[in-house]
This record gives structure tokens, C-alpha cells and sequence, in this order.
């Protein structure tokens, strides 16, 4: 079964059009769960992992790492190092706070070490740390890949102002450039479609947004009278408020295709200018066939329009 697969914008790495999100293993997933979740997400086609240093220190008893720790001894096990495509993060490790210089050598030496690997495919800068000159930081990450450590950098929770600082920097000082963007961006928040996204053409970055079905919301699983039980059922709650409008039509591509929301809601991410793969992560084996399937669903310009339109409708317009 072929798959097919997208180059990470100016990078040598070829990635499945969904990237599967870690920040689950070690929480609401458990560790025959996560293992579970990745033997289907690669059984699936799918090479692309996303994960986090910090995840998940937020979760009593955590220390952060966990997630890490977990997709290291899964591929240990599977022997199947070389087929994958992992992406982490520095600057929220409740050990490794920032993005000093020192903070980021050791941080990734904590990242490689967990993920039991000599080399991270993707490494993102996680947060803006204003307390650190940009320079000093881009510097460090630029030499994490020349010493083998880091096959590319990222950039994640960035302004566009601060992003094309770091390009004038990279370029002043010969430096290596990042490949990739992770910002925050959905069918329903689109600020992105901004600056950001301006200096993402502009610098050919692969985007890889975040919160791709918005806390759960894009499933189609929160609706008026609906009761579920999900640590992110509150943030779900607040876009049925102000997104309603968008449910029918959503509901209506959906049934047209036989395919579920989730699927079209990143079916419609996918598809935007600049976006390589969005991320979604699965709490079960279950949820997985829907994200999956969103890697091959093509929708017609008129649904696309139809979705970005009512994703934009008010209350007070419907």
C-alpha cells in the first residue's frame, strides 16, 4: 500500500500529510496505549511524530519527558529508527527552562537521550524566551545541526516580527535556516492567515499548525445537550457558543464524502496555503482511523469555501 508523502518545505525529509501528536503519551495515554497508538499511526502510512520536552510535566507525578521517553522505547522496540520522522521541542522542561545557549545544549542532550536516539529530525524553539538575545539562541540551534545532533529547526509560538528577525540573523551570520512553523490554527482560529502566514511563503517554511480540531471541537462530538467527559470538554464548550453555524456544513461535506467531521476539519487544514500536515493527536486506537483518513480526502473548492465561510459567521450573522 502506497502512502503518499510531502516534502518538508526546503528540507531533505519526506513526511506523511499528518503528523501525529505526542503530547498524550504519558498522560490520557498509557504506555501500552501510546505504543498501541504509534504501531497503527505507522501501520496507517504515517511517519511524522510530534512531541514536546515538556510534555507532560503538567500531569501530577510527571516530570516532564515522559512523552519522549515513550516514543524512544517504542521505536527501540520496532526497530524502526530510520523510517520515522520525530520532531521535538526545547524551552518548557521544568529542568531546562529557555532558551539560553547553555539551556539548549543541554536540553537536547536530555531530548536525545529520552528519545534514545543520536539525532532529532525536527527540533523547535517551543516558546519566545524575550529574556535570551534572539541571536544568542538561533546560534545554538544552528550548531546543534552542525554537530550532527539536529537534522533541521523549527519554530513554534513565534511572532512574524520575531520570525523575520531570526531570518535577517541566519542570513547575516550564515547560519542554518529553519524549515518548519507550529503555530496555532484551525478551521475556527485563523488568525494565522495573517503575518504569519505572509512570512511563511515568504521564508518557505513547512507549517505544521497546532490544535488543528480545537480542543476536541472539530470532531463534531460537542453539540447543544451533549455531555462529555474529556479533560478538554470546557474549551470545546466556548466554540459551540460562537461556532454553531459551523456544525451543519461540516456535517453536510462529511455525509457527502462518508467520512467523519474530524476528518474533514483537517481535510480542510490540510488544503490551506503553506499547511504540510496538520497535527492531531489519538487518546485511543479508535480515534486514529479518522485522522488518518484525512491524509487522502480531497475537497472540492466549493466545500472548502463553503467551510472557511461558515467557520467565519457570527451568531448575530446566522
Amino acid at each position: 500500500m502506497t502512502h503518499s508523502r510531502i516534502a518538508l518545505g526546503t528540507s531533505d525529509l519526506s513526511v506523511f500529510p499528518l503528523n501525529l501528536g505526542g503530547n498524550v503519551f504519558g498522560w490520557t495515554a498509557d504506555r501500552q496505549a501510546s505504543f498501541d497508538i504509534l504501531d497503527a499511526f505507522t501501520a496507517g502510512g504515517g511517519n511524522f511524530v510530534d512531541t514536546a520536552d515538556g510534555y507532560s510535566a503538567w500531569v501530577p507525578g510527571n516530570t516532564g519527558g515522559e512523552s519522549e521517553r515513550l516514543i524512544g522505547d517504542w521505536h527501540q522496540l520496532r526497530g524502526n529508527r530510520d523510517e520515522l520522522v520525530i520532531a521535538t521541542k526545547v524551552s518548557e522542561h521544568p529542568d531546562y527552562k529557555g532558551l539560553s545557549a547553555t539551556n539548549v545544549a543541554s536540553a537536547a542532550e536530555a531530548s536525545l537521550k529520552r528519545l534514545r536516539t543520536d539525532h532529532i529530525d525536527l527540533y523547535y524553539a517551543h516558546f519566545d524566551d524575550t529574556s535570551v538575545p534572539l541571536e544568542e539562541t538561533v546560534t545554538a540551534l544552528s550548531s546543534l545541526v552542525d554537530a550532527g545532533k539536529v537534522r533541521y529547526i523549527g519554530i513554534s509560538n513565534y511572532s512574524a516580527a520575531r520570525i523575520a528577525e531570526w531570518f535577517r540573523i541566519v542570513d547575516a551570520k550564515g547560519l542554518h535556516r529553519p524549515v518548519a512553523l507550529q503555530p496555532h490554527y484551525n478551521l475556527i482560529e485563523r488568525d494565522y492567515e495573517g503575518e504569519l502566514r505572509n512570512i511563511a511563503l515568504q521564508e518557505r517554511l513547512a507549517v505544521l499548525p497546532y490544535y488543528s480540531l480545537a480542543s476536541g471541537f472539530l470532531t463534531g462530538k460537542y453539540r447543544e445537550g451533549a455531555s462529555i467527559d474529556s479533560p478538554r470538554a470546557d474549551g470545546a464548550q466556548d466554540y459551540l457558543e460562537k461556532h454553531a453555524a459551523l456544525l451543519p456544513v461540516l456535517d453536510e461535506v462529511a455525509g457527502s464524502h462518508g467520512v467523519s467531521v474530524a476528518t474533514v476539519s483537517l481535510a480542510w487544514l490540510r488544503s490551506q496555503p503553506t499547511i504540510v500536515a496538520p497535527i492531531a493527536s489519538a487518546r485511543t486506537v479508535e480515534q486514529l482511523p479518522d485522522l488518518l483518513a484525512s491524509a487522502a480526502l480531497e475537497l472540492s473548492a466549493e466545500e472548502l469555501t463553503a467551510l472557511s465561510d461558515a467557520s467565519l459567521a457570527t451568531p448575530a450573522t446566522v
